[in-house]
């Protein structure tokens, strides 16, 4: 479904992003990692089309990704960043329709106010819509782009696979929500689309991610098919941290740092 060959990133003669291919499927829900510095949000940001590769390109549905218009792309895919800042007042409920935009030109039809139901009561935001955006906490503003982004490519079918980038989702929210987002991510990815994601926490991802692709210094070092005993080693070159493995008793493993 989007596939990129050897594309890479260079600013001033620095590479950002070395020369990568990978692929991601409809239907799986794709981690990104890596530590600080690691080209993750840059490698985000050249699969939306945010940014233009050095070098390569970026297949989406075996089309070129510069061929797309912007109005094309905003039906096929939506993007959460990591900055959900505003400097204007705004209210909860028209952040969320934003992500219906791409679908009328003056008003909302019934159609799409029902997605916008559908999205504040998945995220179960509801309380929060006449709220000024800029009032809220850290954690609240990323429950609502994230209500924005499923309204933005929320479908009733699966013969039209759409995607979602996140950007570091759930890194102002605490434990529970953090699951929840995961939650409605794997199950979007379930539905027949794909979800391509970048995160922190190793044991948040192989808990929810199909695949794991693993950064270092702007390459792609380890690819991690979940279900397989992940590479202590590869993580310790990746981190510069020793892990140890651990089984719970349904056979999912976790980490747990050995300092």
């Amino acid at each position: 479904m989007i596939e990129a060959t050897s594309i890479s990133y260079q600013v001033s003669g620095k590479y950002l992003v070395r020369p990568l291919s990978v692929t991601f499927h409809a239907g799986e829900m794709a981690v990104i990692m890596g530590a600080n510095g690691a080209g993750k949000s840059t490698l985000l940001k050249l699969l939306t089309g945010a940014l233009k590769p050095s070098s390569g390109n970026v297949l989406y549905k075996n089309k070129d990704l510069s061929a797309y218009t912007s109005e094309e792309l905003a039906k096929e895919r939506a993007v959460l960043s990591q900055s959900y800042q505003l400097n204007f007042p705004i209210s909860v409920s028209d952040i969320i329709m934003m992500g219906r935009y791409p679908y009328f030109n003056t008003s909302p039809t019934l159609h799409d106010q029902a997605i916008f139901d559908s999205a504040i009561y998945t995220l179960g935001i509801k309380h929060l819509l006449d709220r000024d955006y800029n009032t809220l906490s850290g954690g609240e503003a990323q429950k609502v782009q994230m209500a924005r982004v499923l309204a933005q490519v929320w479908q009733s079918k699966g013969d039209n696979p759409k995607t979602l980038y996140l950007d570091e989702p759930v890194s102002s929210l605490d434990m529970k929500y953090q699951h929840e987002i995961l939650g409605i991510s794997k199950r979007f990815a379930e539905a027949g689309n794909a979800v391509v994601t970048v995160l922190h926490d190793v044991n948040l991802a192989l808990q929810y991610a199909d695949r794991i692709y693993f950064m270092k210094e702007g390459e792609l070092i380890y690819t991690h098919a979940v279900g397989g005993n992940i590479d202590l080693e590869s993580l310790y070159q990746i981190f510069d941290v020793r892990f140890e493995r651990m089984n719970t008793e349904t056979g999912r493993q976790f980490l747990i740092t050995d300092l």
